[in-house]
Order: structure tokens, then C-alpha cells, then sequence
């Protein structure tokens, strides 16, 4: 998983992998199958007669219908969080006294996730951190915090104004 993926399953905005596979590790899948009566799993053809499931001779079967899967870059929010009050929680519970506000350091920390540079320049990378940047650890530092605060709003975290600037 993504670091940012991790950053938004810590706040409760998204899934983890593990929670959305099925019983024995596989994706859940949707299905627009029946059962008929004598167990049998059919489809029902566009006027609505059954038909098997089973390819005539020489035919391959299809693939059957699915949603369509959220990207691997954007994942899909799980619902609105209020951003604020999850951190101040975790805040309030955490015995250091943490500055999550300015400091990616420190938000990375309340969320229980690796905060050493390898890891930030990690993040960095993969939210698209411009060279300049790169190069200089406090520019690095601020860019990614408000970078990460922003992606965090558009992947439906309610993130004050002022935190976003």
C-alpha cells in the first residue's frame, strides 16, 4: 500500500486491503446471477429468459460484470472525516505532545507511521514533489505537510481553510 493510501486508512477514509478482500483473500465481486430453484446459478438474457452459465462448444467464457475499480492513485473516499477532530483525539491520547498541525513530522507520528527522511522523501515522491524541493529537507518538510493536508481534502476530509494555505 501507498504511503498516502496508509495516511488516509489511518484517518478512516479508506479501507484497508485486507478488510475489503472476501474470506479467502480474493476481492469481493458482484455478480448479476439467480438461483433458480434447483440451485442452478443463471443469467437472464435482456427479455429476461434464463440462460446457463455454462459457454456453448467453442465459445470462452466472459468475463463477468464488475464495478469499476478505483485507481490505484486516487482512492475512493469512504466518507466525509472530520480531520481535525481525529487528530486532536489521537492527540489527546498520545503521551508527546505532538505539533501536527505545521510539522509533517509530527502528523505522521500521531498516525503511527514511519516519519525518518527515507520515508518523507518517500511520500514526497509519490505525491509529485517538485526537484526543487527535494533537494532541501525543511522545504521538503513544508511542502509535503501542505500537500498531504490538501489530499487529504480532496479524498474527502473536511480540512479547515487555514490548514490548506
Amino acid at each position: 500500500m501507498s504511503l498516502f493510501g496508509r495516511i488516509l486508512e489511518k484517518l478512516g477514509m479508506r479501507k484497508s486491503e485486507a478488510a475489503s478482500r472476501g474470506p479467502q483473500g480474493t476481492p469481493p465481486r458482484s455478480t448479476s446471477r439467480s438461483q433458480t430453484s434447483s440451485g442452478a446459478h443463471t443469467n437472464a438474457d435482456k427479455a429476461g429468459h434464463p440462460s446457463s452459465d455454462a459457454p456453448s462448444p467453442g465459445q470462452r467464457p466472459g468475463p463477468e460484470p464488475r464495478g469499476q475499480a478505483p485507481s490505484a492513485t486516487s482512492p475512493a473516499p469512504v466518507a466525509m472525516v472530520d480531520v481535525v477532530s481525529h487528530l486532536e483525539a489521537l492527540a489527546a491520547k498520545n503521551p508527546q505532545k505532538l505539533n501536527w498541525r505545521t510539522s509533517i513530522v509530527d502528523l505522521l507520528k500521531l498516525l503511527d507511521i514511519d516519519s525518518s527522511l527515507t520515508a518523507r522523501k518517500e511520500l514526497a515522491a509519490e505525491l509529485g514533489a517538485p526537484a526543487n524541493v527535494m533537494g532541501e529537507s525543511a522545504d521538503m518538510n513544508t511542502w509535503l505537510h501542505r500537500t498531504v493536508l490538501q489530499r487529504i481534502a480532496e479524498n474527502g476530509g473536511n480540512v479547515p481553510k487555514d490548514l490548506l494555505e
